[in-house]
């Protein structure tokens, strides 16, 4: 009997486990679709990045592909390593070009 509880424990901490990943992943697609769309379009042009449609396409696709596939898949993946490229890459540089203060 003490068996059947450890394994139902190990269960419950593996399925809260990928819950909190999924919904953290799409926490951080989601915020890299508001960014994207907050800031100014010529700021991307001055940065050397795409621009602001391509990256809104690219966000907005992501969200819709994890909202779509909520379990780990390669759609799921790529729309993740997008909405990180943009955050890591392409968000800095826009907002060094927009001229705004650090906070």
């Amino acid at each position: 009997m003490r068996r059947a509880t450890y394994i139902g424990l190990v269960d419950y901490l593996g399925d809260m486990l990928i819950k909190t990943l999924t919904i953290g992943t799409l926490v951080l697609q989601v915020w890299a679709l508001i960014d994207a769309a907050i800031r100014p379009t010529p700021a991307y042009v001055a940065a050397g990045k795409l621009t602001k449609p391509a990256w809104l396409a690219l966000t907005g696709a992501s969200v819709f592909v994890g909202l779509l596939f909520p379990l780990l898949s390669i759609f799921r993946l790529a729309g993740l390593v997008a909405s990180i490229v943009y955050l890591v890459d392409v968000r800095p540089a826009v907002r060094e070009r927009q001229g705004g203060s650090r906070w």
